[in-house]
């Protein structure tokens, strides 16, 4: 997962960013999980990883 908000602008802005960073929009999830009257509607944004190891990997060799 990358962001849970009650804030819409906000999980548009980190969709925005990430696709500005060339991220492939097929791995790209958002659900929307409907309020109710005791609790407010939320934006989940998250990312699909096929092996979180190697980006992890990747990310700390560019160092």
């Amino acid at each position: 997962m990358i962001v849970e908000t009650r804030d819409q602008a906000e999980m548009r802005g980190r969709l925005r960013r990430l696709q500005e960073a060339g991220i492939d929009e097929a791995t790209i999830r958002i659900d929307t999980l409907c309020g109710r009257l005791a609790l407010p509607t939320t934006y989940r944004l998250s990312r699909f990883v096929t092996d979180p190891g190697w980006e992890s990997e990747h990310e700390h060799s560019d160092r």
